[in-house]
């Protein structure tokens, strides 16, 4: 078996960490950019980093405009202010969107490409900038992957996907995700449990170092989701979760993900539906559209989140399914699409939309076309 493996070089994993950002970033940069979002601000997890960085003696700019789902306009909006500030280097802070934001700052800021330039697979061709990401959700994962994925000004996600996005280094502070929300917990660990799902059952680029990361991380991701939810101060609970998030977007970094994402992404980009949220709602009918073709890899992954499943693949797979979907219940997240505003008359729109991501639609275990995405949204409207 032949395959390539890539990640982010240095990883520190430490509560408390972030507090550390100035010592831990030192020598990378004297005028970083610090990208957040105005929420963040607010909940006071941003100041302690902010005050290590200056006590540091870097003279830090904050870009606290980071838009969920990160739109194209506010994405150019930060690459202007970081060349403004003459910045040397990017800090992203928060959730996916800051991080994804951060990614593409950090690529853009010295180069003479342009952020249509970058679009779509290995197109970077300049250096980027010193990057340091600090995730404060357990979900996306983009500290560790080498994609960033952003709203275009016609509303249709993007992405840029090169390895120039991987970071110098990952700070990830459990602590940072103490008392987050139940929505916001569970839709982001949700979003990660993905990752690990559709990265073992990766058509294309399934390898024996994505699958380790992967159980693993759905192992750490489906033992401790509901725990989180219920005892948001719960801190094993709240350190696996991150520790999962991040070893799933090893995962998918290198092994990446399919329908759950490609289906999703509409959700997002025309509704402007929380990332986490959208792959929670697709889940269930892509697991069971996938299973004539996955049943292995799903009887696999039952013994990971449902020791003691037996019977043969397909019996293994449905309790697989099964189990996920009643953890995903117990988090209480958003199952239909109505609870969201959607109507049956947006569906032909959105599968239009999800045909348009082949890039992730290629490595799905089962061919999906129109009529299938169709089908899928309206069995969850």
């Amino acid at each position: 078996m032949n395959f390539t493996f890539h990640t982010t070089p240095e990883i520190i994993f430490r509560e408390g960490a972030s507090a550390e950002l100035g010592a831990l970033a030192a020598g990378r940069f004297k005028r970083p950019i610090f990208l957040t979002d105005k929420g963040l601000i607010e909940h006071g997890l941003v100041g302690p980093a902010l005050e290590s960085l200056k006590a540091a003696g870097l003279n830090v700019l904050l870009f606290d405009d980071v838009a969920a789902d990160p739109p194209e306009v506010k994405v150019i909006e930060a690459v202007d202010a970081a060349r403004k500030h003459e910045a040397d280097g990017v800090i992203g802070f928060g959730g996916g969107s800051s991080m994804d934001t951060a990614k593409v700052v950090a690529v853009l800021l010295q180069s003479r490409q342009t952020l249509h330039d970058i679009l779509g697979t290995d197109q970077v061709t300049e250096k980027r900038s010193p990057l340091v990401l600090c995730p404060t959700t357990a979900g996306t994962g983009s500290e560790v992957t080498s994609i960033s994925v952003i709203t275009s000004n016609d509303d249709e996600k993007v992405a840029v996907v090169d390895n120039a996005l991987y970071p110098d280094m990952a700070v990830l502070d459990a602590g940072l995700t103490l008392g987050l929300p139940r929505p916001v917990t569970a839709a982001t660990g949700i979003d990660a449990m993905v990752h690990a799902i559709e990265a073992y059952t990766n058509i294309h680029r399934k390898n024996p170092v994505s699958d380790a990361l992967a159980r693993n991380a759905l192992r750490l991701l489906a033992g401790n989701i509901v725990t989180a939810c219920e005892k948001p101060d719960d801190r094993n609970a709240r350190s696996a979760m991150l520790l999962g998030a991040m070893l799933a977007g090893q995962a998918f970094a290198n092994s990446p993900v399919g329908a759950v994402h490609g289906l999703a992404y509409p959700l997002g980009g025309i509704f402007h539906i929380p990332h986490g949220l959208s792959n929670s709602l697709m889940l269930e009918p892509v697991l069971k559209f996938n299973a004539p073709n996955a049943a292995h890899h799903y009887a696999e992954l039952a013994d990971v989140i449902a020791p003691g499943a037996t019977g043969d693949d397909e019996a293994r797979c449905a309790h697989f399914i099964k189990s996920l979907i009643e953890i995903v219940a117990t988090t209480g997240v958003e199952r239909r699409l109505s609870q969201l505003g959607i109507s049956h008359n947006d569906l032909p729109r959105m599968a239009e939309d999800a045909m348009k991501v082949q890039r992730v639609l290629q490595n799905n275990p089962r061919k999906v076309t129109y009529d299938d995405a169709l089908s899928m949204y309206t069995e969850v409207l």
